[in-house]
């Protein structure tokens, strides 16, 4: 338990700072001690100084002083470590919350993601430090798995509850994006790699939606969506790109991506919710998938 108060403090330090934006120690000690966190106690000067040690160490974040104004503040330029961290504090509070709720777990329902379980960590240490894999690989459109493939892993993304690695298939040289549920029998080489000097992880999925990359360029769409559907648009965007145009019953929503088959699950997933309004061959992708379905009740 002990642990788990620390990280729920350290969690609540960012959050607040975040939050705020720029505060003074003295502000910040005040808040804490009307915080659920702090038993009623003020912040002491060397507990934050430990605290601040203790969170750039577990999630990177560095807690800075503004001498000018004496006031703390946290910055963060780069978007992709911004996401991680993001997405760590998130998974270590509802770790936190969950850990205190054990006498109601027959209620709270989980997705699982068991490709983190087993493999995430080894390929972590994989592209830390610049090793090749070898596996075998079990996919959906095959009977026998693909065994001894070697790979260079460059980067990691979760979509849908599953881990994906993108790196490059040695024997193929392409990039290539494996799912780690799919991999069996993982062995880190000694062979080390570099990464392209062409190669950009952050724009790696920039113009795609999940993880099916694909070397078309992106295609400007616009799609109409009812009242209801564009709620959720608004409050989840299907991509970085999304822009809005709203009207009275209805929103028309614009984004630069690439026509892939995750996109169009993705659009024929929302049903008679939205319309396809451009361009032409996403509407044709569109009518083929439902014309399809269609066939298979006649």
């Amino acid at each position: 338990m002990a642990g788990n108060n620390l990280l729920t403090r350290y969690i609540w330090i960012v959050d607040t700072l975040r939050r705020v934006g720029r505060i003074s120690r003295k502000e910040l000690s005040a808040r804490w001690q009307l915080s659920a966190v702090s038993d009623g106690r003020p912040l002491p000067r060397r507990t934050f100084y430990n605290y601040r040690e203790a969170i750039y160490r577990l999630f990177g974040v560095e807690i800075l002083l503004d001498h000018s104004t004496n006031e703390y503040y946290v910055e963060q330029d780069d978007r992709q470590t911004e996401s991680m961290t993001n997405w760590l504090l998130n998974s270590a509070a509802m770790n936190g919350v969950l850990s205190d709720s054990r006498d109601i777990a027959d209620r709270i329902f989980l997705e699982e993601v068991p490709s983190a379980r087993e493999h995430l960590g080894t390929f972590i240490d994989a592209i830390k430090s610049s090793q090749r894999v070898e596996f075998t690989y079990n996919p959906f459109s095959r009977t026998h798995p693909t065994r001894g493939v070697v790979f260079e892993p460059f980067l990691l993304k979760l979509f849908r509850q599953r881990w994906y690695a993108a790196g490059r298939q040695v024997s193929e040289n392409r990039i290539k994006t494996y799912a780690l549920d799919r991999i069996t029998d993982v062995t880190i080489l000694s062979e080390r790699f570099e990464l392209p000097p062409d190669f950009e992880p952050e724009r790696f999925f920039s113009h795609s939606f999940g993880i099916i990359v694909d070397q078309s360029r992106p295609r400007r769409v616009a799609i109409r969506a009812d009242i209801r559907q564009a709620k959720y648009l608004r409050a989840l965007p299907l991509h970085h790109t999304q822009k809005e145009m709203v009207h009275d019953d209805f929103s028309i929503f614009y984004y630069d991506i690439q026509l892939t088959p995750d996109f169009l699950n993705e659009l024929l997933s929302m049903g008679p919710h939205i319309s396809v309004l451009s361009p032409p061959e996403l509407r044709a992708m569109v009518k083929t998938a439902l014309n399809d379905t269609l066939a298979l009740y006649d």
